[in-house]
């Protein structure tokens, strides 16, 4: 395959940005995404360019790093992340636009390499127990509904890449917020911490320059991993929940 790449560069956090062309041959199908982008640095560094710089670790689609919008999806046309988007989803003499993720939250660092840490931020502020448990109890000590098991884990497979951010039209966290918010929610374990948990880690979202959520569902769409979209629902009436606690004390 041969293609047109028009990828964002940008120097540095402080420099202006603009797409630049770029062409590639003997571009395999069964390649993913990220090999291809391998074979331009390859051809960029041998011509004394400056290669285009992107995120990735794990390349198994379970890190998340990999953060791409490809033609203006986030992940590409595939819902799956980056690394796992191969190019047999794309045609012999392509042109594919390769930006960053595009939100105020999420400023840029260098090319396609974005700061993430705002989502760090967020779980730090509520997202882990606080309370000694001592070491760990047996595993069936606690019994847990399997509803409730069932949702908490359908709402850890989020990987925290940050393609609802990317892909929803008013920039908004809350997606993965609510994730982070509900796998933990859920669990007896999480129980003690529940009111002040989903305060506090709406509180730091907002604080970070997300923007609103008016429930457009593109977040759930391009969401890699699945997370639906009644995640926000189940956290907004945690929230409105907790509110109204604290209220009263």
């Amino acid at each position: 395959m041969k293609l047109t790449l028009r990828v964002w560069r940008q120097k540095n956090a402080d420099a202006d940005g603009a797409m630049s062309t770029y062409e590639v041959d003997g571009i395999s199908t069964d390649m993913s995404f990220l090999e291809m982008l391998d074979v331009l640095n390859e051809q960029l560094i041998l011509s004394g360019e400056d290669p285009v710089a992107f995120d990735h670790d794990c390349r198994e689609g379970i890190c998340g790093a990999c953060s791409l919008v490809i033609n203006g999806d986030a992940h590409g046309p595939e819902r799956t992340t980056t690394c796992q988007l191969h190019m047999r989803s794309f045609k012999d003499g392509d042109t594919i636009d390769i930006e960053p993720w595009r939100a105020a939250a999420f400023p840029v660092i260098k090319d396609l390499v974005v700061d993430r840490s705002a989502f760090d931020r967020i779980i730090r502020s509520g997202g882990y127990i606080t309370a000694p448990t001592g070491s760990a109890p047996e595993a069936h000590a606690t019994p847990v509904p399997k509803a409730d098991a069932d949702f908490a884990f359908e709402h850890a497979e989020c990987i925290g890449c940050g393609a609802c951010v990317a892909a929803c039209p008013n920039g908004a966290a809350m997606l993965f917020t609510s994730a982070k918010i509900n796998h933990l929610n859920v669990l007896p374990q999480g129980a003690p911490e529940r009111e002040t948990r989903v305060l506090d880690m709406v509180a730091q979202m907002d604080a970070e320059g997300f923007g609103g959520c008016t429930l457009t569902g593109e977040c759930a769409t391009a969401c890699p991993k699945g997370i639906p979209l009644v995640s926000i629902t189940r956290m907004n009436k945690e929230w409105l929940r907790a509110t109204r606690k604290a209220g009263k004390r």
